[in-house]
């Protein structure tokens, strides 16, 4: 009896000390899932008396019908395989040149890293202005005989001009990640691999890439997260219509035009159900066959 006792005391007490955590976790997590569940399933009139109205399954019908979230779908895809790949790969670059001892590294460090610091809208409108058609980009290209482009209003660069400022901002922070993992790397290692007549490059895809699968998964994880989300680039670029003729609307921002230019609550939580089974269904696939951390 008292054994019983004392184990519903310690019980007790544990789930007294999780209580805060399950309590901001239910109502700033599960609530507002429950209620974009609910919101999926209704038609909101906003203006006036906010009002209810069923609709069941109309507005994730809506989505197969509506053109624009295919559009919307086909330039984040586009992005997302081009942005991920590239900010990774530039990343793991980053990190083994800091990692090779070269001189001033701690003030590289700090060059490299100055992008992801930087907010996020003040970069775009820099970029915007580096895009103009009498800018920086351009006038380098016609230094150099490159044709130059209206990056900013042709539809067939205007994604592009953004996944290229994204890569550069974004790669740096990954850097920091896979630096401090290739630090945690045993230089025995390598050691052993010299003795048995490896080079660098050897070292680099034998022990190097093995070693850093873990951490490149998680890289890509949160790569593919964040340019699925991409919205306030896209916003700034096109002003918020995602132009030029769609090219730079993404999934994010086709939400906020739903809810803020259409009013449509409900199918902007339907939106928001697509992406975010779209990206539960891809990070799943990377478990699968890339590993977890």
């Amino acid at each position: 009896m008292p054994k019983t006792k004392s184990r519903l005391t310690e019980n007790l007490a544990g789930y007294l000390f999780i209580a805060p955590t399950i309590l901001v976790l239910g109502i700033f997590v599960v609530l507002p899932i429950i209620y974009a569940v609910f919101l999926s399933l209704q038609k909101v009139q906003l203006l006036g008396d906010i009002e209810y109205e069923f609709v069941g399954f109309r507005n994730f019908t809506q989505l197969v019908e509506d053109e624009r979230v295919w559009i919307a779908l086909k330039n984040t895809a586009e992005y997302v395989a081009i942005v991920v790949p590239s900010q990774t790969i530039l990343a793991l670059f980053l990190a083994v040149s800091l990692n090779s001892g070269i001189r001033g590294k701690s003030w590289w460090r700090v060059l490299f890293f100055l992008p992801t610091v930087t907010s996020s809208a003040v970069l775009t409108l820099i970029f915007m202005w580096i895009y103009n058609t009498n800018g920086l980009l351009n006038d380098f290209l016609s230094l150099i005989r490159f044709p130059t482009y209206n990056w900013l209003g042709d539809p067939a660069v205007a994604l592009i001009a953004i996944m290229i400022m994204n890569i550069w901002s974004t790669a740096p922070f990954f850097m920091v990640i896979y630096l401090a993992a290739l630090q945690d790397i045993p230089e025995y290692l390598y050691e052993a691999a010299e003795l048995d007549g490896a080079n660098g490059w050897h070292k680099f895809i034998n022990i190097t890439i093995p070693l850093l699968n873990p951490v490149t998964f998680f890289v890509v994880a949160m790569g593919i997260i964040g340019t699925f989300q991409l919205f306030d680039q896209s916003y700034i670029f096109s002003k918020g219509t995602g132009g030029p003729n769609n090219a730079t609307l993404t999934i994010v921002l086709l939400i906020y035009q739903a809810v803020f230019s259409n009013l449509q609550m409900g199918y902007a939580a339907a939106i928001a159900f697509l992406l975010a089974a779209i990206i539960v269904t891809i990070t799943l696939i990377g478990r699968r066959f890339g590993g977890e951390i």
